[in-house]
């Protein structure tokens, strides 16, 4: 399992491109496997994040995590991460979704047929990649019909945020893979992977990848900071398809999804999502204190010295 951390702040205030590129070298000194960014309303856009810290490292993977597919047409998003490889001379892994209602309309935009706009756009997103000069694409959502190319090499892998079964099977049969979100062991396990799996071989697809987003505190006080997580993300409990994939991982919040707790316990619980099928695992370090640069550290630290005792 590749183990890699966010670079640029998940859960705080935003990051700055100085914090994304000083992070990024840390990664990289740490050996783990990928920095990723968000996609957050109110901070730095997730694609000129990452080329910050593709310019600052030579090795690790790059990803954003996700970017909202309402906000971008799918060619202007090609194009831009296009752009972003060919500027950091090596592929970068597009992690895209539709996101959920309340961000998508809080730009003043409509929130219809989610698995069928992440279809659509993946296909715009493919045909893109392979005929450079032109993209004709006639669908019920998009119909782009003009010139499109860019420089260097063709796009990296895309993985799609998905949750539900008609999302996991647009992921599976046109994407490299998924990335979810408030998703315990259990259901990666019993939900996430299966469904995936099934889609992407119904396609004649490769085996996808399993990514998953997990917020991680590494600390003696877990009591203590797992009290604040349930305060802090306790917003998600109020959003239905996070508060169902709680349920079907056996908990009652999607705070606890979070993994909090000393090294021992973390390795634990990593080992948990290793064992469920994760092939991504995305350390969301979450900040209990007023120091979150240190407690950032504290957790690549950790990960570090886990990495290579995890056992896919």
């Amino acid at each position: 399992m590749r183990i890699g951390v966010f670079v640029s702040e998940t859960w705080g205030d935003p990051s700055s491109i100085d914090e994304v590129r000083h992070r990024a070298r840390q990664v990289e000194a740490s050996g783990l496997a990928a920095g990723w960014v968000p996609y957050l309303p109110w901070a730095l856009d997730s694609l000129a994040a990452v080329q910050a810290a593709g310019e600052v490292t030579d090795r690790i993977e790059l990803g954003t995590a996700v970017v909202p597919t309402y906000l971008f047409h799918p060619l202007a998003m090609a194009r831009q991460a296009a752009t972003v490889q060919d500027a950091v001379g090596r592929s970068i892994t597009l992690g895209i979704g539709c996101s959920n209602e309340a961000v998508i309309q809080m730009h003043g935009l409509a929130y219809e047929r989610p698995a069928q706009h992440v279809r659509e756009y993946l296909e715009v997103l493919r045909r893109a990649a392979e005929n450079q000069g032109q993209v004709a694409y006639e669908g019920q959502i998009f119909r782009p019909q003009g010139l499109y190319s860019t420089p260097g090499r063709p796009l990296g892998p895309i993985l799609v945020g998905a949750l539900g079964p008609l999302m996991l099977r647009v992921a599976g049969e046109l994407s490299d893979g998924t990335l979810a979100t408030w998703s315990n062991a259990r259901a990666i396990e019993t939900v996430i992977r299966p469904a995936l799996y099934e889609a992407a071989r119904a396609a004649g697809r490769p085996d996808p990848r399993v990514g998953g987003v997990v917020p991680v505190t590494v600390t003696h006080d877990a009591a203590g900071v797992r009290e604040q997580a349930r305060e802090h993300f306790g917003v998600y409990d109020g959003l239905p398809r996070y508060k169902r994939m709680a349920e079907l991982g056996g908990v009652a919040s999607p705070a606890d999804v979070c993994v909090i707790g000393d090294e021992a316990h973390v390795r634990e619980q990593i080992q948990g999502f290793a064992d469920a099928g994760m092939t991504d695992f995305l350390a969301a370090p979450y900040s209990a204190g007023a120091d979150r640069q240190t407690e950032w550290q504290r957790t690549v630290d950790c990960l570090a010295s886990l990495a290579g005792a995890i056992h896919s």
